[in-house]
């Protein structure tokens, strides 16, 4: 049994578990998304707060690991609890859904854990959450090992064209492709992406649909509940 103290972390979801007990799981900077077992939390006379156990709040905790699953001992909250509202609750939510569903649980990936707390600072900020969520997107795919190819064509040695159509491939990469294909994105929008430099408003439209595509695939053709709640319109909006 390993006993953990003052790890950083976040819940990214809870549900009741037993009578009076919760199964979070969590994202902790070194042992990655982690299943933990909140014992009593939902009675009266439980040491640990229910409210401290909100998703997007910054969090130290105290766990004893044991094979797949942690067991709480101590929480303590870390700066105050972000409350995202509108867009920008439907993003936060999206990136914990995306979390759960794509990481193996205790793989660590501190740069990832790094990304997720930069990605829930702008959402709370007055910024669209467009962009906010195309760079999660990206910064995640890279520490799974999926990282795109975002600056050559599918051979690895043609760099893109800025003013070329391409239609992104997961398994090879992009390829130049005619106006009409779907989910044609345009070079600059891929260049853009790759050197982390927010794209016009028609390039985020065109790279939601192409991560999207992207992100699909490597879920195995299923969609996530996010994707049906966030709106379709603006691309600034998700």
């Amino acid at each position: 049994m390993l006993l953990v103290q003052q790890q950083p972390a976040y819940v990214l979801h809870a549900r009741a578990y037993r009578e009076t007990s919760l199964l979070l799981e969590c994202l902790t900077r070194d042992h990655g998304r982690l299943g933990v077992v909140a014992r009593g939390v939902r009675g009266p006379r439980s040491r640990l707060r229910r409210a401290d156990l909100e998703p997007f709040q910054s969090l130290e905790l105290d766990f004893t690991l044991r094979g797949e699953l942690a067991t709480l001992r101590g929480i303590e909250p870390v700066g105050r609890l972000l409350r995202l509202k509108g867009d920008a609750l439907l993003s936060g939510l999206y990136i914990n859904e995306l979390v759960v569903r794509m990481c193996a649980r205790q793989d660590p990936q501190p740069m990832l854990f790094d990304a997720y707390a930069d990605t829930l600072s702008r959402l709370d900020t007055a910024q669209a959450p467009g962009w906010p969520l195309r760079r999660f997107e990206r910064d995640l795919l890279n520490a799974l090992g999926y990282a795109m190819q975002l600056r050559h064509e599918a051979d690895a040695r043609t760099p893109l064209d800025p003013q070329a159509l391409y239609r992104y491939f997961p398994e090879t990469g992009a390829q130049r492709c005619a106006p009409q294909a779907p989910q044609a994105v345009r070079g600059e929008d891929l260049l853009a992406l790759a050197a982390d430099r927010c794209p016009e408003q028609d390039g985020l439209r065109r790279l939601r649909g192409l991560m999207r595509e992207v992100l699909r695939f490597h879920l195995g053709g299923t969609e996530l509940r996010a994707w049906r709640m966030l709106r379709p319109g603006p691309p600034s909006a998700s």
